[in-house]
């Protein structure tokens, strides 16, 4: 077990030539799961860094208690539900984690209450065995995992450390799978100097894999593989960096299969939902050539070469007889002859009017797990309606804040009126 042991503590914490991580900043990663007195289904964060676990947990909460639960008032709950509901999503995205790996035996990892990793002594890591063969790995999953984390709920409080590391309590096989998923092998999970998550962990939690990027797909950059998302995702998420240009998020994150998305900003994680279903019904065949036609387009310039168009048909299945209609198109989509084809007008020529299904305006909520974000600090979702227009209308212009910033990069056009006097916060 000691092999383990020292491969869970540096995945997620070390840093080669680090000094360990300080008892201040362990002590943030520390604190319990814990629901909001005001708002009883949402989880309280009391300092920075812990957000990259809490925020994805409390997406998949609600995803369960909104479309899982036969109760209407989805906003009280008891104090039973609570903790069967938590205990039903953190197995969840446990049984994810572990589900991505070939491997057939599995260890429990956690380390004992009160101890920090950077001691060096790893003896209080204390680890049980337990081999899928015996039950099927189906029933493993379903019954091992969920009677693990419902015992570390009772003993531990949910620590939101513990729940870090056990995603790691697979073998050492998957524990080197992560380890090739994450871009920067140098980078761990949590970062030891200044304490906040990585996107490989935000990634591990939301999809079951550690990779760094969130585009669709792998890249290749100077000869180097780059791994992204490669299934839709059950919980989404969106960024302000992409609204500054400093990333892509690609549509297995942007329209995952219900409408709740963890919104990131600059230093902080939160999460934006709706109940409305048609938000992320299946990709409309519109949606569909947008998505396709920007792999064409990795640095979103909004255009491709008039040399790719081609591809991009032959890969919707339109008719790509290169020698007739595959020119006419060139024609037609590049009249000044400047050699690209521009997005929008491929869209109009081969997708025109095509009904989205979103209704005019539908409610929306906002949730943020830090007290000191919050209205006379209560964490309670703010609601508001959401008015998605496939247009941008100057009349209908309501705010520029940094969650409509976020949101327009998956509704360009989207318009957003809260129930409060002040929008907000994504930090």
């Amino acid at each position: 077990m000691g092999e383990l042991n020292k491969e869970v503590v540096d995945l997620v914490w070390e840093r080669p030539g680090s000094n360990g991580v300080s008892a201040s900043l362990f002590r943030r990663w520390t604190q319990g799961m814990v629901f909001s007195e005001t708002e009883h289904t949402a989880l309280e964060q009391f300092e920075g860094g812990p957000c990259a676990v809490i925020a994805p947990v409390q997406a998949f909460l609600l995803k369960n208690i909104l479309f899982n639960r036969e109760s209407s008032n989805w906003r009280r709950i008891t104090e039973e539900e609570q903790k069967a509901a938590l205990c039903s999503t953190l197995a969840e995205i446990l049984e994810q984690a572990c589900s991505t790996s070939s491997t057939t035996s599995y260890c429990l990892v956690t380390w004992a209450k009160g101890q920090c990793p950077h001691t060096t002594t790893h003896t209080s890591l204390t680890g049980a065995a337990l081999a899928a063969e015996d039950l099927g790995f189906e029933r493993f999953h379903s019954k091992a995992l969920r009677v693990f984390v419902c015992v570390h709920i009772t003993l531990y409080s949910v620590c939101v450390c513990v729940c870090v590391t056990t995603f790691l309590f697979l073998s050492l096989q998957r524990i080197e799978n992560i380890r090739n998923e994450i871009e920067d092998t140098t980078e761990p999970l949590i970062d030891p100097v200044y304490g906040h998550g990585s996107q490989s962990l935000v990634n591990l939690l939301v999809t079951g894999h550690a990779v760094s990027n969130v585009w669709d797909g792998d890249r290749e950059c100077s000869g180097m593989k780059l791994h992204g998302i490669h299934n839709q995702a059950s919980v989404g998420f969106l960024t302000l960096m992409e609204s500054l240009r400093y990333c892509k998020v690609g549509a297995f994150l942007k329209s995952p299969k219900f409408p709740i998305w963890i919104l990131g900003s600059e230093t902080h994680l939160s999460v934006f939902f709706a109940k409305e279903m048609c938000l992320v019904a299946p990709e409309s065949p519109s949606e569909q050539a947008r998505r396709v036609f920007q792999t064409f387009d990795p640095e979103d310039n909004g255009f491709i070469p008039d040399c790719l168009l081609e591809e991009v048909m032959k890969a919707l299945d339109l008719v790509s007889e290169p020698e007739y209609y595959v020119s006419l198109m060139k024609s037609k989509l590049d009249p000044e002859g400047l050699g690209i084809v521009l997005l929008a007008p491929f869209l109009l020529e081969f997708f025109p009017d095509q009904d989205t299904g979103i209704p005019d305006s539908f409610p929306v909520y906002h949730y943020n797990g830090l007290k000191q974000s919050n209205h006379n600090e209560r964490v309670e979702y703010v609601q508001g309606s959401a008015l998605v227009l496939g247009f941008e209308d100057p009349m209908v212009r309501t705010d520029d804040t940094p969650v409509k910033r976020c949101l327009q990069t998956k509704w360009p056009y989207i318009e957003l009126l809260w129930n409060t006097d002040r929008s907000p916060s994504l930090n």
